[in-house]
């Protein structure tokens, strides 16, 4: 009979608590049976930042904490067999495998086996069929940086069957990350629909990390978690129905219940009867959850539907610069002198660029980009008031403008400003189209020194 797996989640966002994995990894090694660790380290966002850093050196554009998150843990899953799957690779999978095998020298480990899944990223000048999906969008050809798909789990699962100890990946679906070793573990068909949606539910459930596990679900007073400074990260076990426990690693903070359950399960789920995945479209109507002990979840119930013949593709382009920069002012009269500052800015840049205006300590958060709540809102005596200015503009010249007018309110008033912060940075941007998944197959190849 096949063995549960285990899979637990070492990372949810790129930034995300180094120390997290070692936790997980200790518990995964103390129940002694199958197991893999996964790292999700992307988001939308975050593929764009490593698009720049990538287009700034060649050599970068993966996880930056790559080195920190895997340095705790990399022996310990290589000495007791517990596989890596991270989309890590972010927009430079080879760069990430080449750091990763530096890392296993560094620490004086064997050389592990890595295998990179590719496909995620569609080649510019390639099949015809997706460019022209790609190009439908109202991005100029000529200002698109990168297409990213995102890929499902088959490839993973391929690796895992072929001895990768390591699989990076770039943009795969995040549920990808966990069905992919279910699959390998299970051997699961791409058919096998309910089974396939139950494992996604589960990567669904580990893909945020300690969200599932309290931290994001804390809200004091109103919805109390123990032991937030010391978080545990989540871990799945995975039957071979496609049904999970959800728990965490053993001896830290955070709990597992039927409400943080809910919580994450519903995050980012547009319909439950369609939660769409490039493997399996997941029916979560009919799912049940039954708290079955201390920090554990059952989840069963999920059904399945045929996956979908389109995979989403994010389009990023070239959308110039963003500035920005921030002023404090403080005592008496302080929300006034802010207010003027914004009347100087505004005066003085004449409408050179689109700016944004935030008062933190009055309005910033619920604010938007048209300004319309800032400025309706009654002038008040804030005596803590911390201006920001932010503009894009396709010239650099332009922010550079914006930002020395910012710093010039230093000696030029209102009085009693300080404590600037200037920065500007490339901006790339972001458009959704679907393309066909017949025109980006996706595979994977073992990674050689």
């Amino acid at each position: 009979m096949v063995k549960s797996l285990l899979v637990g989640c070492g990372a949810g966002f790129s930034g995300d608590r180094v120390d997290a994995a070692e936790p997980v990894v200790d518990t995964l090694i103390r129940r002694a049976q199958p197991a893999v660790l996964i790292y999700e380290n992307l988001a939308e966002r975050t593929l764009a930042f490593a698009h720049i850093a990538k287009s700034n050196d060649p050599q970068l554009g993966y996880e930056p904490l790559l080195a920190l998150e895997l340095s705790p843990v990399l022996g310990k899953c290589l000495s007791h067999g517990i596989p890596i799957v991270g989309n890590f690779g972010a927009a430079n999978p080879e760069g990430a495998a080449k750091r990763i095998l530096e890392l296993a020298a560094e620490l004086g480990l064997p050389t592990p086996t890595i295998a990179i899944v590719s496909g995620d990223e569609v080649p510019l000048d390639g099949h015809i069929e997706a460019m022209a999906t790609l190009f439908a969008t109202s991005v100029p050809q000529e200002k698109v940086v990168s297409a990213n798909v995102y890929q499902g789990a088959f490839p993973i699962a391929e690796a895992l069957k072929a001895g990768a100890q390591i699989v990076v990946t770039g943009r795969v679906a995040d549920p990808a990350l966990t069905l992919g070793p279910a699959i390998a573990h299970f051997g699961w068909q791409e058919d096998d629909w309910d089974k396939l949606a139950g494992a996604s539910i589960a990567g669904h459930l580990l893909e945020c990390g300690s969200q599932v596990t309290g931290g994001y679900f804390c809200d004091p007073g109103m919805k109390d978690v123990p032991g937030m400074d010391k978080l545990g990260f989540p871990i799945a076990e995975i039957f071979p129905d496609g049904s999970c426990i959800i728990t965490k690693a053993d001896d830290t903070g955070g709990m597992v219940d039927l409400l943080t359950v809910k919580e994450q399960l519903i995050y980012e789920i547009h319909d439950p009867a369609r939660f769409m995945t490039p493997d399996v479209v997941a029916d979560i109507g009919e799912l049940e959850l039954e708290q079955i002990g201390a920090n554990a979840v059952r989840v069963h119930g999920v059904r399945g539907q045929q996956r979908p013949d389109t995979l989403k593709t994010n389009v990023y382009f070239d959308d110039g610069w963003l500035g920005e920069a921030e002023i404090s002012y403080s005592g008496c009269n302080a929300e006034a002198r802010a207010r003027l500052s914004m009347q100087v800015i505004e005066a003085r840049l004449k409408g050179a660029l689109h700016l944004r205006f935030d008062l933190i300590g009055v309005v910033s958060i619920s604010g938007d980009d048209s300004g319309r709540l800032l400025k309706s809102t009654a002038r008040g005596f804030a005596s803590d008031v911390r201006l920001r200015v932010a503009g894009a503009h396709a010239e650099a010249d332009v922010i550079d403008r914006m930002l020395r007018e910012v710093n010039a309110l230093y000696n030029n008033g209102p009085a009693g400003g300080g404590g600037v912060r200037l920065n500007k940075r490339r901006r790339v941007s972001m458009q959704t189209c679907f393309v066909p998944r017949s025109a980006v197959p996706a595979r994977f190849h073992f990674v050689t020194q």
